[in-house]
C-alpha cells in the first residue's frame, strides 16, 4: 500500500495561488477516482477539484481557509491494497506520519525524533549517520573511522559567568502538533500555534488548549491599536479582512489597466423611448416568451453593430510586438457584481449570435457568476466590455478598461424624463452611456463616431436593419 499526494493544479492559465474554501471528504472516507474532494476558489472562480486516484483519504495537509501555491500538495490518499497502517496516539494518528522502519544495522544515537505534521514542515532532528555495507563478494574492511569527537578542552581559569545560551532549535518542541479543525480554530481566534503549551498526546495541542489561550488576558503592556467599542449594528468598531481570490486580483488589474492604458471617457444621453417600446413588444412575442429579455441586450446586440463599424474600439495593444491587433470578432464582456468581488465574464463571439440567443447568453453568464461558479475559459480572451450601472439607479460612470481590451461601455438608469420630441416637451424614457477608450488605439474622433452610433442604435432600433 502507498500513500499518494494530490498536488494544487492549475485551474486556470497561469494562476498562481488558490484558497481553500472546503473540505468534501475527511480522514478515513473512500474515494474513487473524479470524486470531487476539495472545493477552492481562485483569483476568478470556485471550482471543485476532482480526485485523481482512488483509495482511502489519509490526511488533509491543508486547512479550510488557507491560500497555497499552485503545486503544493493539498491531500494524502492511501491508494492500492494492503492492510492500513498501523494507528498512531489516539486523537493524533490521522496528522501524524507513519513511524519509521526497523533500522537494519546498528547506528549511532541520534537526538529524539520529534514528530510532525504532514505538510507542516519536517523533522528537525538529525538521524547518525549509519556504516554502509560492503557490497556482496567484496573484501571484508573495516569500515572507515568516523571523525572522532573533540576531546574535552583544558580546564580553564575560573571567568565571569556567562549569559545562559538560547536552547538549540533540536532541544525541544519546534514543530506546531495540530489537527487542521484545530489549527483553523487557532486562526479564527487569532491565537499564536507556537505560544500554546500542549496537553494532547505526544504533544499535541487540542482544541481546550487552544481556547484556553485565547481566555488568557493580553499582556498588560500590549496597548491596543483599534478603537475600542462597537459600531454599527453592535458589531466590533473596526474588522481586517484578507485581500485574497477575485479582490486581490480586481485589484491588481484595474491599477494595471489605470496606470497602463491612457484613459479617455466620453458621454451622450439618449431618448430610448423605441428601444424600452421594442423590449415589451419581443417580450409578448412566442419567440421571446421563455427569455428573460432586457434593454442590457439590446444594448449589447447595438455595441456588437457598432464595433464591426468602427473596429479600432475592438482592436488589442500588444506591446511586446510593437503591435495593434485588429479583431474581427467580439468577445464581448459583462461585469457582474458578485459577493466575491467584480468579475467580468464573457459571451464568446457575440457578434454572431442573433438577439434571442444573445439574451439567453448573458443571463447564463450573469446567472453563473451571481453563484461563483465562472469557469476561468470565460474570463479570457474579452474583447470589449458593458458594465451596466444603471441597475444601481446610477446615472452614468467612468469605467476603468479591462486589462487588454480598447473600450467599456457605462449603461446608465433609463428614467422617464422631460425630453423635447417633435417640439413638445414630453415625459420620454432617457439614459445616459458613457464610453471609456485606451487613447493609444483610439482617437477621440473614433471613440465618438462608436458612441454616436450606439446613440442612434438605442434611439431607433431599426437603424440594425440599415447597418447590420
Amino acid at each position: 500500500m502507498s500513500v499518494s499526494q494530490f498536488n494544487l493544479p492549475d485551474v486556470g492559465e497561469g494562476l498562481t495561488e488558490a484558497e481553500i474554501v472546503s473540505w468534501k471528504v475527511k480522514p478515513g472516507d473512500d474515494v474513487k477516482v473524479n470524486d470531487v474532494i476539495v472545493e477552492i476558489e481562485t483569483a476568478k472562480s470556485l471550482v471543485e477539484l476532482p480526485c485523481p486516484f482512488a483509495g482511502v483519504v489519509e490526511t488533509l495537509l491543508v486547512d479550510e481557509g488557507q491560500t497555497v501555491d499552485v503545486g503544493t500538495p493539498i491531500i494524502a490518499v492511501r491508494t492500492g491494497s494492503g492492510p492500513a497502517p498501523a494507528a498512531a496516539a489516539p486523537g493524533a494518528a490521522e496528522d501524524m506520519l507513519p513511524a519509521p522502519a526497523p533500522e537494519t544495522e546498528p547506528a549511532e544515537p541520534a537526538e529524539e525524533r520529534q514528530a510532525v505534521l504532514v505538510g507542516y514542515g519536517p523533522r528537525s532532528t538529525t538521524a547518525a549517520r549509519r556504516q554502509r555495507k560492503a557490497p556482496a563478494g567484496a573484501l571484508a574492511e573495516p569500515p572507515a573511522p568516523e571523525p572522532p569527537a573533540p576531546a574535552p578542552a583544558a580546564p580553564a581559569a575560573p571567568a565571569a559567568p556567562a549569559a545562559p545560551a538560547a536552547p538549540e532549535p533540536t532541544g525541544g518542541r519546534v514543530s506546531v502538533l495540530a489537527k487542521p479543525p484545530v489549527r483553523k480554530l487557532a486562526k479564527d481566534l487569532g491565537v499564536d500555534l507556537a505560544a500554546v503549551v500542549p496537553t494532547g498526546p505526544n504533544g499535541t495541542i487540542t482544541r481546550d488548549d487552544v481556547q484556553a489561550a485565547a481566555a488568557a488576558p493580553a499582556p498588560a503592556a500590549t496597548p491596543a491599536v483599534a478603537p475600542t467599542g462597537t459600531g454599527w449594528d453592535g458589531l466590533p468598531r473596526q474588522e481586517r479582512v484578507a485581500i485574497r481570490s477575485v479582490r486581490k486580483a480586481t485589484a491588481q488589474a484595474v491599477t494595471t489597466s489605470a496606470f497602463t492604458a491612457p484613459h479617455v471617457t466620453e458621454f451622450v444621453t439618449v431618448d430610448v423611448t423605441r428601444t424600452m417600446k421594442l423590449v415589451e413588444r419581443l417580450r409578448d412575442a412566442r419567440e421571446f416568451r421563455d427569455v428573460k429579455l432586457s434593454p442590457l441586450a439590446v444594448l449589447a446586440k447595438a455595441v456588437c453593430i457598432a464595433a464591426r463599424r468602427t473596429p479600432d474600439v475592438n482592436a488589442r495593444w500588444d506591446d511586446t510586438a510593437g503591435e495593434i491587433v485588429v479583431q474581427r470578432y467580439v468577445n464581448l464582456g459583462i461585469a457582474a457584481a458578485t459577493p466575491r468581488g467584480l468579475v467580468v465574464p464573457n459571451v464568446k463571439d457575440a457578434d454572431r449570435l442573433p438577439l434571442r440567443e444573445l439574451a439567453v447568453a448573458i443571463n447564463q453568464l450573469a446567472a453563473t457568476a451571481r453563484e461563483g461558479k465562472t469557469p476561468p475559459a470565460d474570463m479570457l480572451g474579452g474583447t470589449i466590455s458593458i458594465t451596466n450601472v444603471g441597475v444601481f439607479g446610477v446615472d452614468t460612470g467612468t469605467p476603468i478598461l479591462p486589462p487588454g481590451e480598447a473600450a467599456i461601455v457605462a449603461f446608465g438608469a433609463v428614467r422617464k424624463q422631460p425630453w423635447v420630441h417633435k417640439g413638445s416637451v414630453k415625459p420620454r424614457w432617457v439614459t445616459t452611456l458613457a464610453l471609456s477608450f485606451d487613447h493609444r488605439l483610439v482617437d477621440g474622433e473614433q471613440g465618438s463616431r462608436f458612441l454616436a452610433d450606439l446613440a442612434a442604435l438605442l434611439e431607433d432600433p431599426g437603424n440594425a436593419l440599415v447597418w447590420g
